[in-house]
């Protein structure tokens, strides 16, 4: 999986964590394990505003981009994230 941040100012909070290709973002789950290699789900098609990107299946790597809610005090790594590559279940680990 490779997760994709796109930073917004604002005062919103995210909690993202994954099992498998199974998003939870804010108490909320996203099963994606389904989507087949070299598909596109359009980001409309899925409930949640912090979804701002069409998913994706490349060379087997579901790839997701998310708003990531940077308030006033946010440090450069949450201004200007990296991709999270791989993450392990559990909570991710996201830049404030």
């Amino acid at each position: 999986m490779i997760i994709k941040l796109q930073p917004q100012r604002s005062d919103q909070s995210l909690k993202v964590s994954k099992r498998s290709d199974v998003l939870t973002i804010n108490g909320e789950r996203f099963d994606f394990r389904e989507l087949p290699e070299g598909a596109v789900l359009p980001s409309s098609a899925v409930e949640c505003d912090f979804v701002v990107g069409d998913i994706t299946r490349q060379n087997g790597e579901l790839i997701v981009t998310l708003l990531l809610p940077c308030g006033a005090d946010a440090s450069d790594a949450a201004n200007f994230p990296f991709d999270i590559v791989s993450p392990p279940d559990g909570n991710v680990s996201l830049p404030q």
